[in-house]
């Protein structure tokens, strides 16, 4: 792993952070899993489950304001260690439940942590890795969902089988008690602004004492009272975001972020129910089935990174662009035909490169907003990239429950071609993703320069502005 990591430091890194993603990919995977079994104990419909995993996303999508803000001021590591013991406590928590009324509320808790995941894995990620080399990184560290997805999708059909659908989720908690662990251990907070960038062969992490930023919201002001500090934090959040989503090309990928991750979600939650019932897999195939598609999602996850990095080097400067939008409508033409048919076999290699081109638009999306962003921006970046990517997320699942539910409802349609009928339906917005994605690379190049001469000004002291309106932003 060093040697194709590069290095030690690298190699912690990577490992712990594609960690914390899998713990709340392997956590949806595991409720999709376990559909059936949670069905029947709660007696709950297809709406009603995909509504377990939408209030995650609900609140995580409402949290991860302050979260974003959180991570451009605070130490992160430490945010990030309370974060994964919360997920923790809320899987053993979700794993006890006596209803369904207990189990939402435990899902609620976990909303809150996936908020702070995404924006303080990115402002660290991008204090880590020097800028030619993030799409490839994010590529490795991506892999994390992916393995998460396959390890809940897995062991929930498994254990779903075998045991009762609690212990899923009471060993995933116990697995997030050890990540605890493991992140407290290994991982020292960096410094921000790249000071403690990691090159190949690194074998430490450099321990730098955080950088006080000026505009801190949580910098008590001489002489004022808590009302007055509760506004100017609000004023300030409300000034970097008003900054941050001025740029076009930001736009533009939190929307087709929103897309892609909307349609996973979705997929993540029901895909156990459509094969089984669908292509009349059993439980054991349906493990090699998981296995082989995971394998090209991981494949596409991490070379979509690689070219994407690759082909910027070698003179295609919008290649963190075109990589995606082409990966996106791939994805939607190579999906149809497999969902369509109801022969595993033939349908199995259209899913597996489907798979991976999904896989593939991830990391070079990750890794291009961090390049139109000053770095003293990028938790509250990512965390404006969250609040629609978790809505869409949160959407996607109870919006294939509710379309299923209703195809279902119409006289001759079955439960199982209902649920055919709804995927190959929500193929179609991820197709015009990928139309979308195109836009950007005219704006991509400006917007990249742009944020480098905000950097250079934010480090001089001086005030960010938005190209065309000439307000100033403080919050540099």
């Amino acid at each position: 792993m060093e040697a194709l990591f590069g290095g030690p430091a690298r190699t912690r890194v990577i490992l712990l952070f594609a960690g914390v993603l899998a713990m709340g990919s392997a956590d949806l995977g595991m409720v999709g899993a376990l559909a059936r079994e949670l069905e029947d104990a709660f007696r709950i419909g297809q709406a009603r489950l995909g509504l377990l995993a939408t209030v995650s996303y609900g609140v995580g999508a409402l949290a991860t304001i302050p979260m974003g803000a959180l991570a451009d001021q605070v130490p992160r590591v430490r945010l990030l260690i309370y974060t994964v013991i919360l997920w923790s406590v809320a899987l053993l928590a979700g794993g006890a439940a006596q209803s369904y009324l207990w189990l939402l509320l435990s899902r609620l808790a976990m909303g809150g942590a996936i908020a702070a995941a995404g924006p303080l894995l990115a402002s660290l990620t991008g204090d880590l890795i020097p800028a030619t080399e993030r799409a490839k990184v994010y590529g490795w560290i991506l892999t994390g969902e992916m393995i998460g997805a396959g390890i809940g999708l897995i062991v929930g059909a498994n254990i779903g089988a075998a045991a009762s659908w609690r212990y899923g989720f009471w060993l995933l908690g116990l697995l997030g008690l050890g990540l605890t662990a493991a992140l407290y251990r290994w991982l020292p907070e960096p410094a921000r602004g790249g000071a403690s960038q990691l090159p190949p062969g690194a074998h430490e992490i450099p321990r730098a004492t955080p950088v006080r930023m000026r505009g801190n919201p949580l910098a008590t002001p001489q002489g004022t009272g808590g009302a007055d500090v509760l506004r100017q934090a609000w004023r300030s959040l409300g000034r970097a975001f008003a900054y941050i989503l001025h740029i076009r090309t930001i736009r533009i990928l939190i929307v087709a972020s929103s897309v892609g991750y909307s349609f996973f979600a979705g997929l993540r939650t029901f895909s156990v129910v459509f094969v089984q019932s669908w292509y009349g897999v059993s439980t054991r195939g349906l493990t090699g089935l998981v296995v082989a598609v995971g394998a090209g999602a991981l494949a596409g996850t991490v070379l979509g990174g690689r070219l994407a990095d690759r082909l910027q080097r070698n003179g295609h400067p919008n290649a963190r662009i075109l990589v995606p939008a082409v990966a996106y409508t791939a994805t939607a033409l190579l999906f149809a035909p497999g969902l369509a048919s109801g022969s595993v076999a033939f349908a199995l290699p259209f899913l597996i490169l489907g798979a991976a081109t999904l896989g593939a638009a991830s990391p070079p999306l990750d890794a291009a907003r961090l390049d139109i962003v000053t770095p003293w921006l990028w938790g509250r970046a990512e965390s404006a990239r969250t609040i629609l990517s978790l809505t869409g997320q949160a959407l996607g699942p109870v919006c294939f429950g509710l379309v299923a539910d209703a195809l279902a409802g119409r006289g001759g349609t079955s439960r199982t071609a209902s649920l055919r009928d709804t995927f190959l339906i929500m193929l179609v917005p991820l197709l015009a993703n990928g139309l979308i994605m195109l836009s950007a690379r005219h704006t991509y190049l400006t917007d990249k320069e742009a944020a480098h001469r905000a950097g250079a000004r934010a480090q001089c002291g001086r005030t960010l502005r938005t190209p065309t309106s000439g307000r100033g932003i403080e919050d540099a």
